[in-house]
């Protein structure tokens, strides 16, 4: 069974059309068996496509083959022409595959709370052109970050969050997502575990950002937990959303190495730092389309 994207979709804040560049980035999964590495380059040889770049796994432990390929194309070999044409090559490989258009830029909702480092580090990044997406708003339960995303002319909304009103405030942000056409949601430290009816509309596109004390360190103060046990590395995991409280699929962690002389204040801006580079990479490389979901891991190639 093969499922497509489309990157060409227009409504909310304004029109979404590709542009007249034609790099093109195809990515799979299947069972894995002799042939299918032919059949893809077969397919693109046939129409013209140049592989500019190749990758491929095949998973000893669960014998699924993956694969990532980005190419160039002429004018005439449209995305929408590709996806017809490679819609049977899938379905008779049995692969699950999505071919993008590299000339659109994706768009990214931020959820954060009251810790804006990681958020600050997000909108550099994007300013810059180091991460290959646009920011397109910011919402949080509390209104510190305003002043920060108002000054770089970004939408911000503050939906504060209840028990009582969780429903009511997800539901706003998922008219935030629709609104806006958002390819994908980043948690940048925002402390509110999603309802599982949320993950489920997410699933695939939601990216979250915790320290890897977890779960030997879970709950309040983390930081000063590990000083307490002498710790000598520290980290931060950045991960999938799913409805199991930090296990989702894992993307990319960092470390750093520390030592007796860190107080609690220390290891927590170290942490800081990690947090930022962990979660900058996740998701520039799923907006490079270099993540595929492996069950409950992932294969990411760099």
């Amino acid at each position: 069974m093969s499922t497509q994207v489309s990157d060409s979709t227009t409504g909310g804040s304004g029109a979404r059309a590709s542009s007249s560049g034609q790099e093109y980035v195809l990515t799979l999964s299947c069972m894995d068996r002799l042939g299918i590495v032919h059949a893809v380059s077969g397919f693109l040889a046939e129409r013209g496509c140049n592989i500019v770049d190749s990758q491929q796994f095949s998973d000893p432990i669960n014998g699924r083959f993956f694969m990532r390929v980005h190419v160039q194309a002429g004018r005439e070999v449209t995305l929408e022409r590709l996806q017809a044409e490679f819609a049977p090559v899938g379905a008779a490989w049995g692969m699950e595959w999505q071919l993008h258009d590299l000339a659109v830029r994706q768009r990214i909702l931020v959820l954060v709370s009251k810790q804006d480092h990681c958020l600050n580090d997000l909108l550099y990044r994007c300013r810059v052109g180091a991460i290959p997406g646009d920011i397109v708003a910011v919402v949080s339960n509390h209104p510190n970050a305003g002043p920060m995303v108002e000054s770089v002319g970004l939408p911000f909304y503050h939906f504060p969050v209840t028990p009582e009103t969780k429903r009511e405030q997800e539901e706003k942000i998922l008219r935030i997502v629709e609104e806006y056409q958002v390819d994908l949601v980043v948690l940048a430290r925002y402390m509110q575990v999603l309802s599982k009816e949320m993950c489920e509309k997410l699933v695939g596109r939601a990216i979250n950002i915790h320290h890897s004390f977890l779960p030997s360190f879970a709950g309040a103060r983390p930081y000063h937990q590990a000083y307490e046990r002498g710790v000598k590395l520290i980290g931060a995991t950045a991960h999938y959303v799913t409805e199991e409280l930090d296990e989702g699929p894992i993307i990319e962690q960092e470390v750093a190495r520390v030592d007796h002389s860190l107080t609690p204040a220390k290891l927590a801006a170290v942490g800081r730092d990690l947090e930022c580079l962990a979660l900058a990479r996740a998701v520039t490389w799923h907006l490079e389309h270099r993540v595929i979901l492996n069950g409950t891991r992932t294969v990411v190639f760099r």
